[in-house]
């Protein structure tokens, strides 16, 4: 009898050859047939410029195809009511593990999200004040804002049998929804001459508001053909029972040119359409609209709270659930560790555990009331982190991208720290940072380059730190990089004065900014400096704000139609061949009838991943064949759509296609870096560096006299972050005021002057610690952004 031989319990196994995640011939995006194989269990950094593929390869490839094998396991049913996602294009995928991609996204924008409802912290908290709070109000919905309380009774049906019996039934839910805002915290006023010019009739164009037509069957028409008005009055002619429907009417159906449309008044109306949605996240005209239409108040009846007076009155130990959610998160944790009542042991060890790795992971600044849309890039993203801490699983990938935006040299450690303890519990690491900090602690480096763009998306190192140090790739060159403190320094023009700033954490500062020259705002997160840089400069024709909120698009976005570059040359075109601009837009009358102007056709697979061909008829070209006739500078549309800016820089400086106002966008563009893109490039493709910078040459389009900049150097890499300086200077020489908020040392030691807040962060911050120049900064050490920059230069 054969015996099988073992290799017991101790010998190697075919299991012990997984140790690797290998990738071969991958193509997403600008990666051009990339092969790589990366250590599990360790900490791997991928760093290269920016558009050099790292997201394409990590996030694109990796994490997606994770994500879509995972999604695969579940049944056909199941798949339906989930997002499709197609195959990376990539040859080889092995040994993938579950990914978990922790993104720098903004949170919702909801104007319900809060930092508590986004993680699990509100809700155990409205458990905990379920079992424990005096007086006893309800289950824990009678202290979310989110519920309203409802009461019902009628007649119900029971059918038992083959009889069935009607009988009384009452349905009681006890919500903690303030009534008066609705769980908002604040209360809107609408000004009615921003929505109406109430001297016109509708059918004159009475309506100011942004995207309402005269001929749109959707808002004009259906207040025109209602019959409540008369569409040939003006406005302020209307009797008291006409403005009423007009303004307040009750939602009812109506009839517009054979259309069955819901009628209800332009108050309503407003409200549903424009201030359901968070502020924060409209587009910038709409949001130009409703600030100047609406006046938004704390709520006088919670106080902002948006909690029902039930809910704050029912407190534990002297605290309401409004009080705990308004405390920092730390002085929320120390509380909550004071707390000692056996019957909920579990649940106060679970709350302990979530608000101390706030706390661990640098935001115990931030209170649960925060709304979520507030936060920024790099504090979302470590919201996110929050719920992997003190997660039980192994094995997993963990996917960061650029997990140290938005900290402080000095909060920069303390994230180190955190990656590293996520990859000793035995998970494989992976983070596409630019950071030196960050890059020195990992165990694998991955490099991608040489350049962005198509002069990208091939590896130009893989091995450790020190062979990347010594390597000659562009991250190698300038690992080590160290900005120098300045000499000299320019001489302010003048000052921008700001007298007891009090917004969030700022405690009466009073400061001069100077003007005419870079100012650089610093200090840890969370020690005020959004608050003292947006909150306090008084805004005005001539301040020009560059934010981090994330440009908006769809694929059908590109840089031409996002920086206005495409208006000029769709009217050259039609100038040039005496016919309608509207032609050369692939989202108008020019577009392909087959793929609408989009280039390709969507095959919808329902639970399977859609399947994208490009369009026959058009090639691709998004235009249809007769639009193409039409040439300027002996190139049709299409042509100048795929030309990369630099190219279309060229094209339009002089000759035939000579264009001045395309020029100007088009210089701002390779100003901020950007020659390698192609004008017609979709801005779903773009990286996040990409994106910030595109923002920032259309904005210095603006006329304005003073720029605020909040972290322009996020997604940036140390080879980019010399031109961006550059570009600051030039903007300082031509005689305009530069104010930075920012982390990165070689923009401190770039600046002219320095405005240090801290000494921490929440209500530990808020002071300005420091005013002077970088020099003055290094020599003294006086705070923690002194000692990190000290450091950085060698002083």
């Amino acid at each position: 009898m054969a015996t099988r031989k073992s290799t017991g319990p101790s010998g190697p196994r075919d299991s012990d050859n997984h140790d690797r995640i290998r990738v071969h011939g991958a193509r997403v995006n600008n990666l051009k047939d990339v092969s790589v194989e990366i250590p599990k269990r360790r900490l791997t950094v991928f760093t290269g410029v920016s558009g050099s593929g790292k997201s394409s390869l990590v996030f694109g490839t990796i994490a997606a195809e994770s994500q879509r094998l995972i999604n695969e396991t579940y049944s056909a049913f199941v798949q339906g009511f989930m997002p499709t996602l197609a195959r990376p294009e990539v040859d080889v995928l092995e040994g993938l593990t579950t990914a978990i991609s922790v993104d720098q996204q903004r949170m919702g924008a909801d104007p319900r999200s809060t930092v508590g409802t986004a993680t699990d912290a509100n809700a155990m908290l409205r458990i905990l004040f379920s079992r424990l709070a005096t007086p006893h109000i309800g289950p824990p919905s009678a202290y979310s804002f989110n519920t309203a309380s409802v009461r019902a009774s009628g007649a119900i049906t029971v059918e038992r049998g083959n009889k069935t019996k009607a009988q009384k039934a009452t349905f009681q839910r006890t919500g903690g929804m303030c009534t008066r805002c609705e769980g908002r915290g604040s209360v809107s006023d609408i000004d009615l001459t921003q929505l109406y010019d109430d001297s016109k009739s509708l059918a004159e164009g009475a309506f100011t508001i942004p995207g309402w037509k005269s001929d749109s069957q959707w808002t004009v028409q259906v207040y025109a053909q209602s019959g409540f008005v008369d569409p040939d009055k003006p406005i302020r002619e209307y009797t008291k029972k006409q403005l009423r429907d007009f303004l307040y009417g009750e939602p009812v159906k109506v009839k517009v040119n054979g259309v069955n449309l819901t009628y209800e008044g332009l108050i309503p109306k407003i409200q549903k359409s424009f201030l359901s949605k968070d502020k924060e996240a409209m587009q910038p005209h709409i949001r130009a609209f409703v600030e100047r239409a609406v006046t938004f108040t704390t709520c006088p009846e919670c106080d902002g709270t948006r909690l029902s007076e039930g809910a704050r009155s029912s407190r534990i130990e002297r605290v309401s659930i409004a009080d705990a959610c308004a405390m920092e998160i730390r002085d929320l944790a120390a509380w909550v560790s004071a707390l000692d009542e056996p019957s909920v042991a579990p649940l106060l060890d679970s709350l302990r555990h979530t608000l101390d790795s706030f706390v661990e992971i640098g935001l115990g600044y931030l209170s649960l009331d925060r709304p979520a849309g507030t936060l920024s890039g790099g504090e979302a993203q470590r919201v996110k982190m929050v719920r992997h801490l003190g997660s039980s699983l192994t094995d997993v990938t963990y996917v960061f991208d650029e997990p140290t935006i938005g900290l402080h040299p000095h909060d920069i450690e303390r994230m180190n720290n955190l990656l590293l303890r996520l990859r000793d519990k035995g998970n494989t690491v992976l983070v596409v940072e630019h950071k030196p900090e960050t890059i020195a602690i990992a165990d694998h480096v991955v490099d991608l380059g040489p350049g962005a763009g198509s002069g990208g998306g091939t590896v130009c190192f893989q091995g450790t730190v020190a062979g990347l140090r010594a390597g000659d790739t562009i991250t190698g060159r300038h690992f080590d990089d160290r900005a120098t403190v300045k000499e000299t320094v320019r001489e302010a023009t003048g000052a921008l004065e700001i007298r007891g700033a009090t917004a969030n954490n700022l405690r009466k500062v009073d400061v001069d900014i100077p003007l005419g020259v870079l100012v650089a705002v610093t200090g840890v997160a969370g020690s005020g400096k959004s608050s003292l840089v947006h909150r306090s400069i008084p805004a005005g024709e001539g301040v020009v704000t560059v934010d981090q909120s994330p440009i908006r698009g769809s694929r059908r976005s590109n840089p031409a139609t996002y920086t206005g570059l495409l208006d000029p040359i769709r009217k050259a075109f039609a100038k040039e061949n005496g016919v309608k601009p509207a032609l050369f837009s692939a989202n108008s009358e020019g577009a392909c009838p087959t793929c609408n102007g989009a280039g390709v056709i969507y095959m919808d697979l329902a639970m399977m991943a859609g399947v994208a061909t490009p369009c026959e008829d058009c090639e691709g070209k998004r235009f249809q064949a007769a639009v193409l006739e039409y040439r300027l500078g002996g190139r049709d549309i299409s042509e100048v759509l795929a030309m990369s800016v630099a190219e279309a820089e060229e094209f339009f400086g002089a000759g035939e296609a000579h264009l001045p106002a395309a020029h100007r966008v088009l210089a701002r563009l390779s100003d901020v870096g950007l020659g390698y893109l192609s004008l017609g490039q979709p801005l779903t493709t773009l990286s996040g560096g990409e994106r910030q910078r595109l923002k920032l040459a259309t904005h210095m389009g603006d006329k304005g006299g003073v720029y605020v900049l909040d972290e322009p150097t996020t997604g940036l890499h140390l080879a980019d972050v010399e031109q961006l300086l550059g570009l600051l200077d030039r903007l300082v020489d031509s005689g305009k005021s530069v104010i930075v908020v920012e982390h990165h040392q070689a923009v401190m030691a770039h600046a002219d002057w320095i405005i240090d807040l801290g000494p921490g962060a929440g209500h530990d911050g808020g002071k300005v610690v420091f005013e002077g120049t970088p020099a003055d900064l290094v020599k003294a050490r006086s705070t923690l952004t002194g000692e990190h920059l000290a450091a950085y230069v060698g002083g």
